[in-house]
């Protein structure tokens, strides 16, 4: 089977000859320190993929469909403020932020752009335009030839965009969770015209008859201890919109919509489900136990589960590595589930810890059938 027919054999829960072998990235730092362990330096994000030996993955399964359907164009990306240790920059989103340089986690917001309703119209919605030209990349007609090409092996993944997670980065927290109670025609306004621009954008797309393997949408509206935003606002307020993206989507034969949360979001995935989205990933394990057989259990087979392997036993003993495996090992042979680390791998993650446990799953996970070649580290026997 190619990297396509095993994708959507295990996500349809149909036989294959083996799991995907697949992961989310990396930190922007874990491969820079890698390189110090022994990883050859041409590996990167763009090519860790062969080099690891994995199957076509998201990154690149969103690469190969390139178009966005956010803030077109972003806000200038600058440097504002030079502080030694940390610096203090402008993002593409137009949010002003205090970042350390080297292994930093999540940047500190210290601005938004977005305030109230004059700086919406102003500022953010002439770039929420679904018909922004630079929305599409500049070979668009040789990549409809590829996402049109029956025989095409790699995954293609639409960008389903995000309702409230871009909302509440674009204007903070406590800000957005303000608006919601004291101005929340404001906030339907804002949620429609987000899903007006993801739907103008992904109907250019899917209308050139291309075949699309999946949708992943971005949310991270959890924290540890549950949602940023009620169940019953959620309800009340996302899932229309949600449904208006996966009715097309499911119009146009796209099955499989995901969503990427971090945080505890047990009380939000029946109403993902009630809305169309029927993936988690990378289901984060936390201190929260998100743990993939518990919802495996509690929803059957009606969500589909990506990720799931608690990060944090990456960079523990290798027993407890080969622990977690097997334990998962009944998931990943029941299918509708892909298991990888439950976010980027950190930098914490020493580069041994990582091949075994490539290892390990390839043996145990891929059954060892009709696996890619892995790379060789930079003076090191190759490991197979």
């Amino acid at each position: 089977m190619n990297d396509r027919q095993r994708f959507h054999a295990t996500m349809g829960y149909q036989t294959r000859d083996r799991s995907p072998i697949m992961d989310f990235g990396f930190w922007d730092e874990t491969l820079p320190i890698w390189h110090e362990q022994g990883l050859p330096r041409w590996v990167n994000r763009l090519t860790s993929d062969d080099f690891f030996g994995m199957d076509s993955g998201i990154e690149a399964g969103q690469r190969v469909v390139g178009v966005s359907s956010g803030l077109m164009p972003g806000f200038e990306e600058k440097v504002l403020e030079d502080r030694g240790e940390y610096e203090l920059r402008q993002q593409a989103d137009g949010v002003q932020v205090l970042r350390r340089k080297f292994l930093s986690s999540i940047p500190l917001p210290m601005s938004h752009k977005l305030t109230d309703r004059e700086s919406w119209r102003t500022h953010f919605v002439p770039k929420l335009d679904p018909a922004h030209p630079a929305r599409c990349p500049a070979d668009w007609e040789e990549r409809v030839k590829v996402w049109c090409d029956p025989k095409r092996e790699t995954l293609a993944v639409l960008p389903g965009g995000s309702l409230y997670g871009w909302l509440r980065n674009w204007m903070g927290v406590e800000n957005l969770s303000l608006v919601v109670y004291d101005d929340p025609a404001w906030f339907e306004e804002m949620l429609e015209t987000v899903t007006d621009c993801i739907l103008g954008t992904l109907t250019r797309i899917l209308e050139t008859g291309g075949q699309f393997d999946a949708c992943g949408m971005w949310e991270d509206m959890a924290y540890n201890a549950g949602p940023l935003l009620s169940p019953v606002h959620f309800k009340q307020y996302m899932v229309p919109h949600y449904r208006r993206i996966t009715d097309l989507l499911h119009r146009y034969g796209v099955d499989i919509v995901w969503v990427d949360c971090d945080g505890k979001i047990d009380l939000l995935i029946p109403h993902w489900l009630d809305a169309g989205v029927n993936c988690m990933f990378p289901l984060e394990v936390g201190t929260w136990g998100g743990d993939p057989i518990k919802f495996r259990a509690q929803y059957g087979k009606d969500l589909l589960l990506m990720g799931g392997f608690d990060k944090h036993i990456l960079a523990q003993t290798k027993e407890n590595i080969e622990r977690e495996i097997y334990r998962l090992l009944p998931l990943v042979e029941e299918g509708g589930y892909v298991g990888f680390c439950d976010h980027r791998v950190p930098p914490d993650v020493p580069l041994d810890n990582y091949l075994f446990y490539l290892d390990t799953v390839r043996e145990v996970w891929g059954l060892g059938i009709d696996l890619k070649p892995m790379g060789a580290l930079e003076n090191a026997t190759t490991k197979n």
